[in-house]
């Protein structure tokens, strides 16, 4: 076989017979290597992140070292730096300040603590009762999602009128229809706006729990409960021993997921109460957007945002390390 030499087209070359000439392979272009497509298809998720997440987070901590306030605002690039003392002062509990703070984790626990558990019983009941056959359960289950799937705050805004004392549905029912009040009560004012809040926070949350916990079980075998109940063991036992560690990492991770959504709650408060919440309601986040938005404090609020981001990370990681150590999964 011959070919033509590129520098000396007129002297042909004899090649081996049964060798084909060597063409040089395409090069790859650098987006289309297999090493960097994974890369490119995460990029714009990462980008998101970045913009929406870890960027204002970042500007959260750089400002709670500052003097930001209304009077520092308009030149927000020459406010004075003043360290730690944004901090002192959320975490002074002599001082104003400190005590409101301390006042606002004081009620945000309960409610956490509450919402987390409420829900969780009522979805795991609710679980249970639609793991079963029976004719509609599409539709029941269907329907117990609709809280969750509606935007939450149109979720919110329903209770808000529902809870008003004038109109609402809630004061029809119990004083006009069924008389069992006398009075229509005022359920978004002094103690009663936690029951509210809390009773519109589990509302949203429950469907939640319903569905984690409805998918764990549904990887139960029913071989488990029907050799049971050969034994001779009842609801409650079968509940009790094969349901409750069955679904145990659901439980766990499903728990986390509820104390760090409820703890940071912000929405319900706010669309139920706005910017001037009752003490009984006055959740963390709620507290710290008043004082950063309408007491006009971005240094203090960032402080105060950063010690819940703080407190959050360590009982998350404190939660996570027990749960690594007792050998429920791997974290």
């Amino acid at each position: 076989m011959q070919v033509l030499r590129p520098e000396r087209p007129d002297e042909p070359v004899e090649l081996p017979a049964g060798r084909p000439p060597a063409v040089a392979a395409p090069r790859t272009p650098w987006w289309q290597r297999k090493s960097i497509i994974p890369y490119l298809l995460i990029a714009p998720a990462t980008l998101c992140e970045l913009l929406v997440h870890f960027i204002p987070m970042i500007a959260g901590v750089v400002m709670s070292f500052y003097g930001l306030t209304l009077f520092t605002l308009h030149h927000w690039s020459t406010a004075p730096f003043v360290g730690l003392a944004n901090f002192r002062v959320a975490v002074n509990v002599n001082g104003p300040i400190g005590q409101a703070l301390l006042q606002s984790v004081e009620v945000t626990i309960p409610y956490t603590i509450l919402a987390v558990g409420i829900s969780w019983v009522i979805g795991m009941v609710a679980a249970v009762g639609l793991n079963v056959e029976f004719r509609g359960r599409s539709w029941l289950r269907s329907a117990l999602l609709v809280p969750y799937a509606l935007p939450v705050y149109v979720a919110i805004i329903v209770w808000s009128f529902m809870l008003q004392r004038d109109n609402g549905v809630l004061n029809t029912l119990l004083v006009r229809d069924l008389h069992l009040l006398h009075s229509p009560p005022f359920w978004l004012l002094g103690s009663k706006a936690f029951w509210s809040m809390l009773a519109a926070a589990v509302w949203r949350w429950f469907p939640f729990a319903f569905l984690i916990l409805l998918a764990a079980l549904q990887n139960i075998p029913n071989e488990l409960y029907e050799a049971a109940a050969v034994d001779g063991a009842s609801s409650w036992r079968q509940f009790r021993a094969i349901t409750l560690p069955s679904v145990r990492s659901a439980n766990l991770v499903l728990v986390l997921v509820l104390f760090l959504w409820n703890f940071n709650d912000f929405n319900t408060p706010y669309v139920l109460f706005g910017n001037a919440p009752p003490t009984a309601a006055d959740l963390v986040s709620l507290h710290i957007y008043v004082v950063s938005f309408e007491s006009w404090n971005f240094g203090l609020g960032s402080a105060m945002s950063v010690l819940l981001m703080l407190f959050l990370m360590i009982v998350s990681a404190v939660y996570l390390r027990v749960l690594r150590r007792g050998g429920e999964f791997n974290v």
